[in-house]
């Protein structure tokens, strides 16, 4: 037969003090301690937080390998920004020029000498623009040096071209000005690009201190 539990009333139950008396015994903790537990799980904690630190750098290194372009790839494609530019811009110019003399356009020749212009922009754009896969302009030159000398290179390409295009503009026919004045600009602008802006301040006081001293307008 099932006997059923008789639940105590709450006024049957006695109440009294909790007892407050500390252990007899040692106790886990002071056993752990005893041990140097707690030191021990601390410095394997430290360790497994280096090596997941390792790992996961490990880990992204190997993710930016992964899903980083090559850098001979990134160096084309940034050859191929920078000259498609260029060919828009040379388009662009020998629109101007033509409308400025008053020519009747002939776009198939618009079009094919702005493509002539991107193949030797390509060129000159692989070989002198700045990239980390390519970082030496100038073979046997210490690397320290390679900037500075690249610099140069468009410091005195940029001066160059600016005073030729105020001077051809001045003193040539239209035809001359014609075929010359777009890749000659053209060539002018992507260097100032690529110049700093102290190099690059300094080259167009050059080109105008040209303009000024020679005498010449703008028409």
């Amino acid at each position: 037969m099932v006997r059923e539990r008789k639940e105590k009333r709450a006024k049957n139950i006695k109440l009294k003090q909790p007892d407050r008396s500390g252990p007899t015994e040692k106790t886990l903790l002071d056993i752990a301690a005893e041990r140097n537990l707690f030191k021990q799980a601390a410095a394997k904690e430290r360790k497994n937080k280096g090596q997941q630190g390792t790992q996961d750098g490990e880990d992204d290194d190997d993710n930016d390998e992964d899903d980083g372009i090559p850098a001979a790839a990134e160096r084309i494609l940034e050859t191929l920004l920078y000259t498609v530019s260029l060919a828009m811009l040379h388009l662009t110019f020998d629109v101007l020029v033509q409308q400025q003399y008053a020519i009747e356009m002939d776009w198939f020749k618009i079009v094919q000498r702005a493509v002539q212009a991107l193949m030797v922009f390509a060129a000159l754009v692989y070989a002198l623009h700045p990239h980390a896969a390519a970082p030496t302009v100038v073979p046997g030159l210490p690397q320290r040096y390679q900037n500075p000398a690249r610099q140069t290179i468009f410091l005195v390409m940029g001066t160059i071209a600016g005073c030729y295009l105020i001077y051809i503009t001045n003193k040539y026919s239209y035809i001359a000005v014609l075929k010359q004045a777009p890749p000659v600009g053209c060539l002018w602008v992507w260097s100032i690009i690529e110049l700093n802006l102290v190099l690059a301040v300094a080259s167009l006081a050059g080109s105008g201190l040209f303009f000024w001293l020679g005498g010449y307008t703008i028409r």
